[in-house]
């Protein structure tokens, strides 16, 4: 988690350094899409100033700007995609997650969207340039900060064990995990002779001692009826006696 708040805070100062030159910023969009001839519709996606720096561009002021503006966007990405390893995700981070990830896809309109006060680029637009050209393009990179920056609020306020070890603790438990999985197949998957051998050596055990049980009830039996005396001897009808 510390990784990610660094990454964060890097991107962030290299944004400010950018925000100060958002008139060479504008001016740079403003010459790339003369040079296209494109003069009419908005700056309206990541992959448009691409174009426009590399095919387009005829000089090193407005290509270093341009292309600063792409890298904080790739690096926006980046941490994105980090993001992910770090936290399991529950419905509000990843509705967080997949905002940032649409927004930062390289084709996605941006045209209609605004960044909103404490933030004020689109303010240093004139009412043309913020609404018909570039009010869209100028807001998406502190759009997605803003983005970022409440998915680590929320996941600071989830329960400790609920986060990855960035540098990859999950992944040796996952690695030892099919190591143990013979023991066990073997441990579940027992012959089944062997269950039914023993079901029968104790049924055997059973009836031994179910039978040596009546053999010793039926010795009892006999030794208390010759002790009260009466089978002292064969059984004789009454009569006449030979």
């Amino acid at each position: 988690m510390n990784e990610v708040k660094e990454a964060l805070r890097n991107i962030e100062q290299h944004y400010k350094l950018f925000l100060q030159q958002q008139f060479t910023f504008i001016g740079a969009l403003q010459h790339t899409r003369e040079n296209a001839h494109d003069m009419i519709r908005p700056v309206a996606s990541i992959s448009q100033v691409q174009s426009y720096m590399d095919h387009h561009c005829n000089n090193s002021t407005d290509r270093r700007i341009l292309s600063m503006f792409l890298n904080i966007c790739n690096d926006l990405s980046k941490l994105c995609h980090k993001l992910e390893t770090v936290h399991s995700g529950n419905n509000i981070t990843n509705g967080i997650l997949e905002r940032c990830k649409l927004l930062l896809s390289h084709s996605n309109d941006l045209s209609a969207i605004r960044a909103k006060y404490p933030h004020d680029v689109v303010n240093h637009l004139s009412c043309d340039e913020a609404k018909n050209h570039y009010g869209g393009v100028v807001s998406l990179i502190p759009i997605v900060l803003d983005c970022m920056k409440e998915w680590v609020a929320h996941v600071e306020k989830l329960p400790r064990h609920t986060l990855y070890h960035v540098s990859g603790g999950s992944a040796v438990s996952e690695k030892r995990a099919p190591q143990d999985a013979p023991a066990r197949v073997a441990v579940s998957q027992t012959p089944h002779s062997v269950h039914l051998e023993a079901q029968i050596s104790t049924n055997n055990r059973d009836n031994v001692q179910v039978q040596g049980s009546e053999h010793v009830r039926q010795k009892n039996l006999i030794n208390t009826e010759n002790h009260s005396g009466k089978l002292k001897g064969p059984w004789k009808p009454p009569g006449r006696h030979a």
